[in-house]
């Protein structure tokens, strides 16, 4: 597979998307792609090639965000609506988020058994989260 090269216009969007640690945030990475005409899935692949991490998982799954408690209301309408499946795919998480918030969708993932698969950034497949 050849690296996806970005020419000096789509560099300047991304490094000034950056954080103070020269990181780019799960939010920001969604948001850069946009700007630069990319799918987000090459964002990870883009960013690994220029030596800068994503980070901040609105889901948990990596980063140093702070979660809210889980919503038992969430998490029994996942469960529910994915007939028990515990891996549900990271796209599937945000679309649930519209009826409520990612920070909501995302503090009951991080806070319970559900795990996130296919990060739409391209970041993992399969992924253990750690809590």
């Amino acid at each position: 597979m050849s690296s996806i090269e970005l020419d000096n216009i789509q560099k300047e969007f991304l490094m000034t998307n950056l954080d103070e640690e020269g990181k780019l945030s799960c939010l920001k990475a969604f948001k850069v792609a946009r700007l630069i005409g990319r799918h987000p899935k090459e964002m990870n692949e883009i960013t690994k090639n220029l030596g800068i991490e994503i980070t901040n998982c609105e889901l948990g799954v990596f980063g140093k965000l702070r979660f809210q408690d889980p919503n038992i209301q969430v998490y029994n309408k996942l469960k529910q609506n994915y007939m028990g499946h515990t891996t549900l795919e990271c796209r599937v998480l945000w679309d649930e988020a519209k009826t409520s918030s990612l920070k909501t969708v995302g503090s009951t993932v991080k806070n319970s058994d559900i795990e996130v698969s296919h990060c739409q950034l391209g970041c993992f497949r399969e992924k253990n989260r750690k809590k």
